[in-house]
């Protein structure tokens, strides 16, 4: 099974569930070739946890959720040493975060000190504990949802933090149409309790490396650099795109090629994945962040605004 065929077998599982999201699913599938992470934002009851449990079910992988609470600790994410009176040594517990998958759900209700339990787990994919480090499982990725709307009891990301998710993306309200779909499809059953496993963990490896033999020109190179300098350079951007968000971007246009089955990048890619994967990553002047999806807005202006290479990409069809 190759990677584009890998994304549509996953597509098809989750749509038995999830009714109208494929542009979602796309980029938690991308993130998850690419060995990123997803934070999916969005008011209570969009099916933010349904989509994630959905997603993690549908791949033949140890899969983990953890309810973020304010009383959470980080030992109890990664893992613990505890002295065995038995053998007379110290043994090591493992965390929730020794799984494939993780579902971090509700993320911003815990404290700071326990999210940051995360961040060498989502960098380097292992482990410290009392100087020892713990390799985790691959594929290994992160899924945390939070909700946008809640300001008592919670605790935002830090900057950091949030740049170490690869793609933050919303699941929006459903249309008229495709709510009466879901209102017929949980009507009688839940469609979920009957979801079975379509890919395997070698399947996951294989498309990985699949996706990273995808060809980007140099002049697409040239390109994501102009497009994050123009955000280090916005009169409404107080920090700008890092070279993390730069690879970033290239990743998830990989990712955006292969579900087209392609290849080799375009530019649509870039441009398509240039929201999702960059604009979590700015910060903004305090009078433009109160804007509802003001990040958005600086960076689709900024794609706008970019010179757009004009190279033949097509002559690097295969």
């Amino acid at each position: 099974m190759n990677a584009n065929e890998l994304i549509n077998a996953v597509k098809r599982n989750i749509r038995k569930v999830i009714v109208g999201k494929d542009r979602v699913v796309d980029f938690i599938i991308i993130a998850l070739l690419s060995g990123g992470h997803v934070l999916i934002e969005d008011v209570p009851g969009s099916g933010k946890t349904m989509m994630a449990k959905s997603f993690a079910i549908s791949l033949d992988c140890m899969f983990k959720r953890i309810q973020f609470t304010p009383d959470l600790l980080p030992s109890d994410i990664t893992g613990i040493k505890y002295f065995n009176m038995k053998k007379s040594e110290f043994e090591f517990i493992p965390g929730s975060v020794f799984s494939n998958i993780i579902l971090a759900d509700e993320i911003n209700r815990a404290t700071p000190k326990t999210q940051s339990g995360l961040l060498e787990c989502m960098e380097e994919q292992q482990v410290t504990i009392d100087g020892e480090t713990h390799g985790l499982l691959m594929p290994f990725m992160v899924i945390a949802t939070q909700n946008p709307i809640e300001n008592m009891g919670v605790f935002p990301l830090p900057e950091a933090q949030l740049d170490r998710f690869l793609i933050k993306i919303e699941m929006g309200y459903p249309s008229h149409e495709e709510n009466i779909d879901i209102l017929e499809r949980f009507d009688k059953n839940n469609p979920f309790r009957t979801l079975k496993p379509v890919i395997s963990r070698e399947d996951i490896l294989q498309a990985q490396r699949e996706i990273n033999n995808i060809h980007v020109n140099k002049d697409l190179y040239g390109y994501i650099t102009s497009i994050a300098e123009a955000t280090r350079n916005h009169s409404d951007v107080v920090l700008g795109v890092s070279p993390r968000g730069c690879i970033s971007l290239m990743k998830v246009a990989k990712g955006m090629a292969t579900v087209n089955n392609r290849s080799y990048v375009l530019p649509d890619d870039i441009k398509a994945a240039a929201v999702p994967v960059l604009a979590h990553r700015l910060i903004l002047k305090t009078s433009v962040s109160m804007r509802k999806h003001a990040d958005a807005a600086v960076i689709n202006e900024i794609i706008d605004n970019v010179t757009v290479p004009t190279e033949d990409f097509d002559r690097y069809k295969l």
